[in-house]
């Protein structure tokens, strides 16, 4: 049976996974109880070096908070990339207390509050501006404080980014401005006391197809140059999203980031410099920089035989990493990569059910996974959990705590 290229990413020693080159038990013991999560500094850092090796030299590469807000990860990469997407006044926190200047820092998402938009606002943050309402808000609040906010506005693109894990564009949605409606935003934009930096698209998440990649791009690009036409400033920043996916499940095959690459290059090359000289093009990428770099880490604590199916009961379950448990908008559940830390090497010789402590049949971290002799107190380790685990999960379920995060 193959080895997810997950797992393999990481080194073992001795039969033990070693997170940071720190053999997994020491770690448990270091951080004092499971479970929790923990991130490998120099995966994080040879990513967002992949990228820069890739990706057109001008580009400017920005990390999205959302992924994994922890502060020490924020901390880290605040020194690896140009700029912060944020979605709430605590990210814009995080951000801020993290040394990113306010200038490389910008709002999106729906349903900002007046709180939120003045802080941002007041702290020179760009507002990514989502409806006619918003930029109404926005005005009112720049009047009050005596500033001219800066904004971009983000469009809801007339097409969708196929094989999108997660679709964020196309057709009806809550999140930007129907590109139809864009030109009369702009209109009144260009009488309020507003600086209109440029756009921001996104129209889908976790996308594995370069070819599907590089289309929405180009046809972002070309979007957006027809809006520029009507736009009262020229564009300075010109955010064509990410959407770049990371391999959760078997047979998924990593994202050709060369393909892309070369896409965003022409793209730059031959039609944002001759028409938006003066725009700077972003990518917004929060999973495939953090994603692959973080694992879930969670002790046996029972063993069971029920009517021919074998268990093993962790103490962490769903309530800490919802997505491997299937509930995160998957429309058919898969098992993400999961080994027992303390026996890596070993042959696989029996098929079991990961469950979690909580009360629902829901709580399935891993169902029939082929693994190795296990016992309690053993370490399970799920994989791919450096994004969208801790923080896009019911931490408050059942009351249990809320898992430990750590950064090695």
């Amino acid at each position: 049976m193959s080895v997810h290229p997950a797992i393999e990413d990481f080194a073992t020693h001795e039969g033990r996974l070693l997170v940071g080159g720190v053999p997994i038990d020491r770690l448990a013991a270091r951080v004092g109880s499971t479970p929790f999560f923990a991130y490998d500094r120099r995966l994080i850092e040879a990513r967002v070096g992949r990228l820069r090796s890739m990706l057109p030299l001008s580009l400017r590469l920005s990390y999205a908070v959302k992924a994994n807000p922890m502060p020490a990860v924020v901390d880290l990469l605040a020194g690896l990339v140009d700029g912060f997407d944020i979605s709430s006044s605590r990210e814009l926190h995080t951000a801020l207390n993290a040394g990113m200047s306010a200038d490389e820092i910008s709002f999106a998402g729906p349903g900002k509050t007046e709180s939120e938009l003045t802080q941002a606002i007041a702290s020179g943050a760009m507002i990514e501006l989502e409806s006619t309402i918003e930029t109404r808000r926005v005005t009112a609040i720049g009047t009050h404080l005596g500033v001219r906010p800066r904004v971009a506005v983000r469009i809801n693109p007339d097409f969708v980014l196929r094989g999108s894990g997660m679709r964020m564009g196309g057709g009806s949605q809550q999140f930007g401005v129907d590109a139809e409606r864009v030109p009369d935003l702009l209109t009144e934009i260009a009488a309020a006391e507003l600086d209109l930096f440029g756009f921001h698209i996104f129209a889908g998440s976790q996308n594995l197809d370069a070819g599907l990649i590089a289309d929405a791009q180009r046809r972002s690009v070309e979007l957006i140059l027809r809006l520029a036409e009507n736009g009262p400033a020229p564009v300075r920043y010109l955010n064509l999203g990410g959407g770049f996916g990371i391999p959760y499940f078997a047979k998924e095959r990593p994202l050709d980031l060369a393909q892309v690459g070369d896409n965003l290059a022409a793209l730059v090359e031959e039609r944002v410099a001759p028409h938006l000289p003066q725009a700077q093009v972003t990518i917004e990428l929060g999973r495939y920089i953090v994603g692959e770099a973080g694992v879930y880490i969670t002790r046996i604590l029972d063993k069971k035989l029920s009517r021919g199916k074998s268990y093993i009961v962790v103490d962490g379950g769903m309530h800490h990493h919802l997505p491997a448990s299937g509930n995160f908008g998957q429309p058919i559940r898969r098992n993400y990569p999961i080994a027992i830390g303390n026996r890596m090497g070993v042959a696989a010789s029996e098929v079991l059910t990961v469950v979690g402590c909580l009360c629902t049949p829901l709580d399935v971290l891993g169902d029939e996974v082929a693994l190795p002799p296990c016992d309690v107190g053993d370490l399970v380790v799920v994989f791919q959990s450096g994004a969208y685990g801790a923080s896009a999960s019911p931490t408050a379920f059942l009351s249990h705590p809320a898992p430990l995060e750590c950064l090695v």
